[in-house]
This record gives structure tokens, C-alpha cells and sequence, in this order.
């Protein structure tokens, strides 16, 4: 049974979705605050996390940044904030999707199933299944990823990522120097029942560069094709 843990003040919110997602065959936990939750991610392991941005200790994006730190389970952030800047800001902390009150509970759910899925199905691939060209090589690539683990590593050092990010950087390994549209990794991160827009997959980009190490202005690895999206080239 996959579990869910939902970090929700408001009591009417957080009760319903307790109900639905259990009702739908989740184990469901939720904390009302920011302390609350990070003690509960001390001694457990969700699948899932749901999080409000306005809670009574601390603010959502700086919970969502903290999370970060110490998991990478995914992040759905559920929020009565629709300005594009607050989506910027969470998925800039490390959430990996949005999702605006009031919402259908059914495409609540369907997130939630979808990136469970993705993350659950990734863990049991072989290794080499898709990057099995790039792996072959005898010569140590810069870029590595663990599918088992879920992990990537940057010339031999662990760089830990979210679910999108690390979802981005196994499309970009399979196929070293394919060029892929916005839309095209729209539809790798977050599969066609979930929401995002072209700014979410620049700020993803944005953040998988800093982590390497890349020059903004010049990246050597994750690179821009300008009117099409982004190549990716492990040299």
C-alpha cells in the first residue's frame, strides 16, 4: 500500500483528502505544520508528499526546501495561491508539481497515481534498459545515473535531485544529442494527466544546470536550442 503524507492546516481541506485518498487504497498521514512534518519524515518514508503553502510555523516553499535536504520523494504542492510567481518559487524549491485550490479530487488523484508510478516503475527498470548505449562505453562518463537509486552522479559525485529533475536527466542520457522540445518533456515528467507549463521545465532545467556545476551562460552539458528546447551532450 502506497502512502501518502500531507502536510494541510486547514482541518476541512486536510480531512477530505484524507478520506478520498484513503477511500482510493492510500495509507494516509498528515501534519498540520512545519515541525509536525519534518518529524514525521524522520521516521518515515512516504511515497508522496502533498503540501500547503500557508501554514501557522513556517512558509510552504522554505518546508518544501527543507523536505529537499533530506528526501527526495515527490512533492505535490496544493495551494489557494495561483499567481505564476508562487509556481516558480515551489517548483524552485524543489516540488515537482502545483496544483490550485479548489480542485477536482479526481485529477488529484490521477497526479498522485502518476507520479507514483513513474517513480515506483524507474526504481524496478534494469539499469541499463535505456541508457544501456551510453553505459557501454569504456571510457567513465561524466554523467551517470543509478536507476536502481535513483541517483545521480556529476564526475563521480552524488548530486541529489527531485523526481522531475532526475525524470528529465534519464530522458537526456537515454538519448545523448536528440534534441527535445518543451513539450516533449512535458509529457516525461509528468505524463499527459498531469499539469505544467514550458516555464516549469525551464525552471527544472535552470536548477539541474546549477547542480552540475554548469556556466549559466555557457552550459556544457545541458544545452539550449533555441525556438526548440534542449539537447543534452555527456562530454
Amino acid at each position: 500500500m502506497y502512502k501518502v503524507f500531507i502536510i494541510e492546516d486547514d482541518s476541512l481541506i486536510g480531512d477530505m483528502l484524507c478520506m478520498y485518498l484513503s477511500e482510493e487504497g492510500y495509507s494516509v498521514e498528515r501534519a498540520e505544520n512545519g515541525g509536525a512534518a519534518m518529524a514525521y519524515m524522520e521516521r518515515q518514508r512516504p511515497d508522496i508528499i502533498l503540501l500547503d503553502i500557508v501554514l501557522p510555523d513556517i512558509s510552504g516553499i522554505q518546508l518544501c526546501g527543507e523536505l529537499r535536504k533530506i528526501s527526495t520523494v515527490p512533492v505535490l504542492v496544493v495551494s489557494m495561491k495561483t499567481e505564476v510567481m508562487d509556481r516558480v518559487n515551489a517548483l524552485n524549491a524543489g516540488a515537482d508539481d502545483y496544483m490550485c485550490k479548489p480542485f477536482s479530487m479526481r485529477e488529484l488523484s490521477a497526479k498522485v497515481a502518476a507520479m507514483i508510478r513513474r517513480t515506483r516503475y524507474n526504481q524496478q527498470r534494469p539499469r541499463l534498459e535505456q541508457g544501456e548505449a551510453a553505459h557501454e562505453s569504456r571510457m567513465p562518463s561524466p554523467i551517470f545515473l543509478n536507476y536502481d537509486k535513483r541517483s545521480l552522479f556529476v564526475n563521480g559525485a552524488y548530486v541529489e535531485t527531485t523526481f522531475s529533475e532526475f525524470e528529465i536527466m534519464k530522458l537526456f542520457l537515454a538519448n545523448p544529442g536528440k534534441v527535445y522540445s518543451r513539450e516533449e518533456l512535458i509529457n516525461a515528467v509528468r505524463g499527459f494527466d498531469s499539469f505544467v507549463n514550458d516555464r516549469a521545465i525551464d525552471v527544472h532545467i535552470g536548477n539541474l544546470r546549477k547542480k552540475m556545476g554548469e556556466d549559466s551562460k555557457q552550459p556544457k552539458y545541458i544545452r539550449t536550442v533555441w525556438g526548440v528546447g534542449y539537447k543534452f551532450l555527456n562530454i
